[in-house]
């Protein structure tokens, strides 16, 4: 008997991420290829959709001379969310797409959010989910003001997977876990939400369940017929990929940025925490961090070495090691502030590259337990473990400091593209292959390693991270006065 396969695919902010792997959880083929983000002034990113395009069908030519393509029978994308293209009728794009980490928005969801109550939000969407820079509608409030003429020729606002996606089968569509912000708990768009910025619900895409059949890859394209799974966002697909599927389950996902998340049906209204409206029968609770690695990338540039040697070279954290604030680009859950700005604290003449790299590794694990924190009042339960993966959980030493840091086990899965395998577990369910998500991820998911916490890093990272705090609350005014 042939093995089945499936092919999942990861849009994610640095590289497009793809697997194929067999029913029975072998991993057949995979690739990953990197894409740039230009940073054309303080603030700012942008990505040109046509990379995702590139990167998408360079991996599907490989996959479809493998000779497994016989056996494939869906594929499924998931992508980086809040970052949005603006095209035309005919998809053509009218302007760099905006990352998620691009801060132009920012007094556009200010002014928006000021409108806005927290009983109105929670009324609308089903918790107090804030409207920053990155938001859809802010960023379409921004365009109306600052490019009307390319506003007027917008036919639709799309994520990447929904660019590629439209791209590769002709149908313009979304998923309503992707379009967060924006839907309420019945899983449809908040009217009154997106009718405060005119002409937004004319230019938002229809959404569909993230397990639909969408469409087929067409004519002339690699894998051309096969079924496409909608799929949902990288956070969602990531937790199918580490295997969190249950109630009270937790993930730790490491990649540009940290993202925790958590599996509870109890929703208190946390703020700054995201809660997604149930969807087959899991309520996530996600607190997306705005740096992670993205921060000891900024250390490798700045001393000019790779990430993997700065993180394995890291100095034994003390009570004397410095501090470091990982706001480079601002700051997302659970504080939302855009003002936020990076910080060492505690150099000493002393300090060289690999005490710096540790204040780095342990300033990203302490804004993860923040968010942690915040996620276990939004959703009142207090994981024991945490399954964790991405490309930043490759370095062990890191995975014992956000163990220590956390106070938790943390879990590692088996590989760095825990978005690829999730869209392909998404894909095993909705192409019928496979009875339901926890099944799926059950066979395709594998543990690698566990991390448990020392005792003593443990006690001393509870004092440190009374510290980080402090130090974060004393920035605030100075961060405010650069502003």
């Amino acid at each position: 008997m042939s093995r089945q396969t499936l092919i999942g695919i990861d849009i994610g902010t640095t590289s497009v991420k793809a697997v194929m792997i067999g029913t029975d959880g072998q991993r057949l083929a995979e690739s990953c290829a990197r894409y740039p983000t230009s940073h054309p002034a303080a603030g700012l990113a942008e990505q040109d959709p046509a990379d995702w395009l590139r990167l998408v069908l360079a991996a599907l030519t490989d996959f479809d001379r493998h000779p497994a393509r016989g056996d494939l029978r869906a594929i499924c994308l998931t992508s980086q969310v809040n970052t949005h293209v603006f095209v035309d009728a005919a998809l053509a794009v009218l302007h760099p797409a905006l990352v998620w980490q691009d801060g132009r928005a920012a007094g556009a969801g200010v002014a928006i959010d000021a409108g806005i109550s927290a009983a109105e939000k929670i009324g609308w969407l089903g918790a107090p989910i804030p409207v920053d820079a990155s938001h859809a509608l802010a960023r379409m409030g921004w365009m109306a003001d600052a490019h009307p003429e390319l506003w007027a020729q917008t036919a639709h606002v799309l994520l990447p997977r929904d660019f590629v996606l439209a791209r590769l089968c002709g149908r313009v569509v979304s998923d309503p876990i992707s379009a967060v912000g924006l839907v309420g708990t019945d899983l449809t768009y908040a009217a009154a939400l997106i009718a405060l910025v005119p002409g937004a619900a004319g230019r938002l895409p229809p959404l569909a369940d993230p397990l639909a059949v969408v469409g087929q890859i067409g004519k002339g394209f690699p894998c051309a017929g096969v079924p496409l799974v909608l799929g949902t966002m990288d956070a969602w697909a990531s937790m199918f990929g580490l295997g969190v599927v249950a109630e009270g389950q937790a993930m730790y996902l490491s990649g540009t940025s940290e993202v925790l998340g958590l599996i509870s049906d109890m929703v208190t209204a946390e703020p700054g925490v995201i809660t997604f409206a149930p969807w087959s029968g899991i309520t996530l609770h996600a607190g997306p961090t705005q740096g992670g690695g993205a921060s000891l990338g900024w250390l490798s540039r700045l001393l000019g070495r790779p990430e993997a040697e700065l993180a394995a070279m890291a100095a034994p954290i003390t009570a004397q090691s410095p501090l470091f604030l990982p706001h480079l680009s601002g700051e997302r859950a659970p504080i939302w502030d855009a003002q936020a700005r990076g910080a060492f604290a505690g150099l000493t003449s002393g300090t060289g590259p690999a005490e710096m790299a540790a204040a780095v590794l342990e300033g990203v694990a302490f804004s993860a337990r923040l968010a942690l924190e915040a996620l276990q009042r939004s959703g009142g339960v207090v994981p024991e473990r945490l399954r964790c993966g991405g490309g930043g959980a490759a370095s062990d030493r890191w995975c014992q400091i956000r163990a220590d840091a956390l106070g938790r086990v943390l879990i590692r899965m088996q590989g760095s593209d825990p978005g690829a395998v999730g869209a392909a577990v998404m894909a095993g369910v909705g192409s019928g292959l496979m009875p339901d998500l926890a099944q799926a991820a059950q066979r395709l998911v594998l543990e690698d390693r566990r991390f448990v916490p020392d005792p003593q890093a443990a006690k001393l990272a509870e004092a440190r991270f009374a510290l980080w705090q402090q130090l974060y609350q004393q920035m605030r005014p100075i961060n405010a006065g650069l502003a």
